[in-house]
């Protein structure tokens, strides 16, 4: 802990006993490295006023170099005044940016002016961490109840799922369900599963249906904390959190965290053991983070060949893009090129932050020759502090200089100057211009 705060253990030791104070340099530093909200710490006006403003004055839209604690304290003690409004100018930049973003992203102006239902999901499961404690209860109660080995799981939930619920799971041939690969037919009392699930995926379907019998007044009161006001927003958030109770079931937390902690994150090794796909499991980390036993906290994206984000979650301060245009400088994009192959990357945000991604391909299930190379991209990565747990990263010298990515969210919104894959102009910041130099980009002199 010490040498992450860069301090001395006796000094850790002094705070551990309320014998010292938080200094700014120490709170900013517990808030990058363990995502401590600082303004739970500390109660005293000045330093939250101090913490606020040199946040403020990082953000990489001011490019000359900040000013030092002891310029920031002196404006506070001489111009109080202008300091507050400096920071109440800066919070309404902040606004504007994201409204910003939001309103590239759609094609209407109502549509720009109002959250997703996309949006209002990924904002619910970011706001708890993406992590659900009832759920995981309700995933443990239903794993005791359905019993038997790892490797019987399907005959086992097919089992229960009759005796429990009577209702019968079909395999159906995909000319008899061509649309659809899983069906409850709940007058009738069955599940139709298409046959061009593989055993994984069937596993997965079944441990989902089982999350909508076996605990959908939880689904039901849990999605309506979200609140989100279309119906739609609120069935769909209602899958996801059917969803989370499914690798919950087929991954229950303790065995994952520890198999997670002895591979040294191994994807394939993790998926491996628990019967599941490579994206199962690497959804599945992102929910390990549990007060007491949590594990590396990642965030997961997905995007299809065009750049479409089909899925994301998040328990990083990593800003995930909405939707597509993601940065080209990020290899996420380059992974198709590569199927099958784990490719790691260090990227740094216009923020400084940065982190530690692993980008591979999955497949989506085929069911004829029309549907052939159904292919995604799935991103894990967590904050650079981190990467000492990540086995993936141990061919890297973290020691030394390690080059990393300077990327951004998305060009609309990105304030890096000079950058060679910058495909429009930034729409909060203005580029230099310079008539009698060309740059590598037409909007880079």
């Amino acid at each position: 802990m010490a040498r992450q705060l860069g301090v001395s253990a006796a000094y850790v030791n002094l705070l551990e006993n309320n014998q010292r104070s938080l200094s700014v340099k120490v709170l900013m530093a517990l808030t990058e490295s363990y995502g401590v909200d600082w303004r739970s710490l500390v109660n005293d006006s000045e330093i939250t006023h101090l913490a606020d403003l040199r946040a403020a004055v990082r953000d990489p839209v001011f490019t000359a170099d900040p000013p030092d604690l002891q310029e920031l304290r002196a404006a506070i003690d001489h111009a109080p005044e202008l300091v507050n409004m400096f920071l109440q100018l800066y919070q309404h930049h902040g606004k504007l940016r994201d409204t910003l973003r939001h309103m590239t992203a759609g094609d209407g102006m109502a549509d720009r002016m109002v959250k997703s239902p996309e949006t209002a999901i990924y904002d619910f499961f970011r706001d708890h961490s993406n992590y659900f404690a009832a759920l995981e209860t309700a995933a443990a109660a239903a794993r005791d109840a359905v019993g038997g080995r790892q490797d019987d799981i399907y005959g086992n939930l097919k089992r229960h799922l009759k005796h429990a619920y009577s209702i019968d799971v079909e395999l159906i041939g995909i000319d008899e369900m061509p649309d659809a690969l899983r069906f409850f037919d709940q007058a009738a009392g069955r599940v139709l599963l298409s046959e061009a699930l593989d055993q994984i995926n069937r596993n997965f379907q079944l441990a989902h249906m089982l999350a909508l019998v076996s605990c959908g007044a939880l689904l039901d009161d849990l999605s309506a904390t979200a609140k989100i006001p279309s119906d739609m927003g609120q069935a769909r958030c209602r899958v996801e959190l059917a969803n989370y109770f499914a690798a919950a079931f087929l991954m229950p937390y303790d065995d994952i965290l520890k198999v997670a902690r002895a591979t040294a994150y191994d994807i394939d090794r993790i998926a491996t053991s628990f019967g599941v796909s490579f994206e199962q499991a690497c959804q599945r980390l992102t929910t390990l983070q549990r007060k007491g036993a949590q594990g590396v906290p990642f965030f997961f994206l997905r995007i299809d060949k065009a750049g479409n984000v089909t899925k994301r979650f998040n328990a990083t301060p990593f800003t995930l893009a909405e939707q597509g245009g993601a940065c080209p400088v990020w290899n996420i994009h380059s992974a198709f090129t590569a199927p099958g192959r784990i490719v790691p990357q260090f990227v740094e945000l216009p923020d400084a932050g940065q982190f530690f991604t692993l980008s591979r391909t999955t497949d989506r299930p085929v069911v004829n020759r029309h549907m052939q190379d159904r292919r995604l991209v799935v991103t894990l990565g967590c904050e650079r502090a981190h990467v000492g747990e990540i086995g993936y990263a141990a061919a890297f010298n973290l020691e030394g200089a390690v080059n990393t990515a300077k990327i951004g969210i998305n060009c609309h919104i990105c304030p890096r100057q000079a950058c060679s894959e910058r495909a429009h102009e930034p729409l909060h910041v203005n580029l230099p211009v310079d008539a009698n130099r060309r740059g590598s980009t037409r909007y880079e002199s």
